[in-house]
């Protein structure tokens, strides 16, 4: 059985193109941890969720954790539509990072690793982040924007994968692959 640790449906839909048959069981792993290094850090809770999950149900088991940061510094998701305000004018005209480290567990073991791509924002006036805003949409994703949804608008050039950026990067299905899961064929 195959398992996806994350309740994002953003993850789900991604994992449905190319794999029909898996479940969803959302981690209660504890989110909170000590690191600083944005890719540390997504490594280390991708790992909790995997395990916590797996130590649950057992099978194969995805964990995924996105992280955005920007000078060395995470922006997780906005507590309040001013938080989400600086964000956007933090990353505006600017470029910055978006981390997914990734954990598998199979019976051959923990394959863990990370994607990272660089983003680059056009400059933002005021006037657009606060319709932005006001949208609701970036009050659940990390860096306060959604590049699949009306904060794509907001992206100049991205460079690496664009499915890291939206928080289950291409490198985990061809991991799935090699582990032996069909990813194509229907």
């Amino acid at each position: 059985m195959l398992v996806l640790a994350s309740a994002s449906p953003r993850r789900r839909e991604i994992l449905a193109r190319f794999i029909r048959d898996f479940a969803v069981i959302p981690s209660n792993a504890d989110e909170k941890c000590s690191l600083t290094d944005p890719t540390e850090v997504a490594l280390e809770l991708a790992r909790r969720k995997a395990r916590e999950v797996y130590s649950r149900v057992g099978g194969t088991v995805i964990g995924a954790d996105t992280v955005v940061s920007i000078d060395g510094r995470i922006l997780g998701k906005p507590g309040n539509e001013e938080e989400a305000y600086r964000m956007l004018k933090t990353l505006s005209g600017r470029v910055h990072r978006v981390t997914t480290g990734y954990c598998i567990i199979h019976s051959s073991g923990e394959h863990c690793g990370k994607v990272v791509t660089e983003v680059k924002f056009r400059e933002l006036d005021d006037e657009l982040i606060r319709e932005y805003i006001r949208t609701g949409e970036p009050m659940d994703k990390a860096g306060a924007y959604g590049i699949q949804g009306l904060g794509g608008l907001f992206i100049e050039w991205i460079r690496g994968d664009y499915y890291n950026v939206v928080g289950f990067p291409m490198e985990i299905i061809w991991k799935l692959r090699e582990l032996g899961f069909e990813v194509i064929s229907r």
